[in-house]
């Protein structure tokens, strides 16, 4: 007999949430009207969730009172602020199609993305790190012609919008709020692409409100729970997993700054009591890697999920040893299933939290198949992860071409990502599809060398990539960032390798780095280590070789 196929269906219970995001909100106040919604600390910002719903309502009822109704497309461009979660619940509330936007964009990609979703207001800040809001929001507006109104946060913009909403009553809003369904796009999500223009994932309320919550039971929120949020809300790690994950469970979100700051976060996680920290794995390397870590008093955390990148064993074993955080959980999914597929439970087995992305989530489907036949592969074998399911978007916005070739007839998601389903039905993410090295005809990981590598006492961070190689087709090479103090010549990591992973997997060129090419969200860009090596190692030929 062979082994059973890589392919498992999750929890039927609890029962998916069938309602708005605002009528959950709802229920939530009623219950716990008088708990702590929504800590700003940057904005000195505390609310209960009455308070919180309050000034939802104002928000909703300023966006009527300025002509928008349903269906309609606003833009959000701004940092973490208290303002954020206002128009993304007051746009929930009416209908309006949140456009979720990355801080980090430029004219270029702004001006794409306001005429691809067909943008009739946008809420912007107006300036934030070396970005100048308005002047790019000037400079673009000539070319976005369906923008009609821009609102800057902290400007006579944002007082303006409040003071509209004078003319508008609370029925009103609720009113809009009663023609809704919980299938009606609510959000647009630019999924970052590493090749062209990014493509926009359309969500809708049962979407990203039932991940948001089954996402929080997995971590066993309670409204005694007070999670920290250092993640971008325009990202759905920021904005479904926190915000909606926090508000379907009565539970407090906690942003520590406008954008991650690891003494930042170190500070809230200690002043704040916080019980869960969200990160992508270089924002935890980051907390770790502070000369004053140990200052700070991180026992009142308990859980929390590393996601966005794959996350390094050492680096979990690390958090659950070091950040108290031993019911820390892995989560694994991507935009365009809002976001997650499989999470780890926080009373798996330790190797298990540590080493997988987890197991499927209530209410979905998972399978690995072959990405050349379709065919489902047998547990322990590499093939492409796929979900079905509540989670699966509507369709990238107007793009039917790319979304066919993203869903297919059958409704399961490609993710284009390689993973092996183990014989308990647990997930381990391999690579990309694209990321995969073939060297001299063997296939080569990048993940596995990196997980290696990471055992090694200097280094802090590594990145393995495939570049052109004339013999091999390609060749291993690592960037590696080194801890304080400490320096690793490229010898020193081949050494450190021979005789313990295979010669094949040994780097072939090594480079120490500061930092690595990242999104907004932490993702590393790959794809941009993979240029500056063809140009600073002269491999241009190499790369110029045509195959098949």
């Amino acid at each position: 007999m062979g082994a059973e196929p890589s392919h498992t269906v999750g929890a039927a219970t609890p029962a998916l949430l069938e309602e708005t995001i605002g009528q959950n909100l709802s229920r939530t106040v009623a219950a716990h009207g008088d708990r702590e919604a929504l800590v700003v600390r940057h904005q000195g910002i505390r609310w209960t969730y009455a308070e919180f719903a309050e000034q939802v309502d104002r928000v909703a009822r300023g966006l009527l009172a300025r002509g928008f109704k349903t269906g309609d497309r606003i833009g959000i461009w701004a940092p973490n602020v208290s303002e954020w979660i206002l128009v993304q619940y007051a746009t929930a509330r009416l209908g309006i199609v949140q456009v979720s936007i990355n801080p980090a964009y430029r004219t270029h990609e702004v001006a794409y993305v306001l005429n691809q979703s067909g943008c009739r207001g946008l809420v912007a800040a107006t300036t934030f790190k070396t970005s100048n809001y308005v002047a790019m929001v000037e400079e673009v507006r000539p070319e976005v012609p369906a923008l009609e109104q821009v609102i800057f946060i902290g400007t006579d913009d944002w007082t303006s919008l409040l003071g509209a909403g004078e003319s508008v009553t609370s029925a009103d809003v609720a009113a809009v709020e009663a023609t809704l369904s919980p299938r009606d796009p609510i959000n647009l999500q630019y999924t970052s692409g590493t090749t062209g223009f990014p493509k926009g994932a359309t969500l809708s309320h049962r979407n990203v409100l039932n991940n948001g919550y089954f996402v929080a039971e997995a971590c066993g929120y309670t409204p005694e729970d007070r999670v920290l949020i250092p993640v971008p809300l325009y990202h759905c790690f920021g904005q479904v997993m926190g915000n909606i994950g926090c508000t379907t469970h009565g539970a407090t979100a906690i942003y520590p700054a406008a954008a991650f700051e690891p003494i930042a976060t170190l500070e809230a996680i200690q002043d704040e009591k916080a019980t869960s920290l969200y990160g992508v794995p270089t924002m935890f390397i980051a907390q770790l890697s502070e000369d004053t870590f140990a200052d700070y008093d991180t026992s009142s955390l308990r859980t929390g999920i590393m996601a966005g990148s794959p996350c390094p064993i050492e680096v979990m074993r690390r958090t659950m040893d070091e950040m108290n955080m031993d019911q820390v959980t892995i989560a694994y999914g991507m935009t365009e299933t809002s976001p997650v597929s499989t999470q780890t439970a926080t009373d798996d087995p330790v190797e298990k939290r540590v080493a997988t992305v987890g197991r499927v989530q209530p209410h979905l489907e998972i399978k690995v198949i072959n990405p050349a036949t379709g065919e489902t592969v047998p547990r322990g074998e590499t093939g492409e992860f796929c979900t079905k399911g509540y989670s699966v978007m509507l369709g990238y916005w107007e793009d039917p071409e790319k979304t066919a070739e993203s869903i297919d007839v059958e409704g399961w998601m490609h993710s284009g990502d390689l993973a092996v389903m183990d014989d308990e039905g647990y997930v381990n993410i391999v690579g990309r599809i694209k990321d995969l090295v073939i060297r001299g005809g063997e296939n080569v990981y990048p993940r596995e060398i990196e997980e290696f590598l990471y055992s090694h006492p200097s280094i802090r961070d590594v990145q393995v990539i495939g570049v052109p190689d004339e013999k091999y087709g390609e060749e291993i090479m690592a960037w590696v960032q080194v801890n304080e103090g400490a320096s690793v010549t490229a010898q020193d990591v081949r050494d450190f390798c021979k005789g313990r992973i295979a010669h094949y997997k040994i780097p072939r060129y090594v480079q120490v780095v500061d930092e690595f090419p990242m999104t907004v969200t932490g993702k590393i860009q790959k794809f941009k280590l993979r240029d500056k090596a063809i140009e600073d190692l002269g491999l241009e030929a190499d790369a110029a070789i045509q195959t098949a």
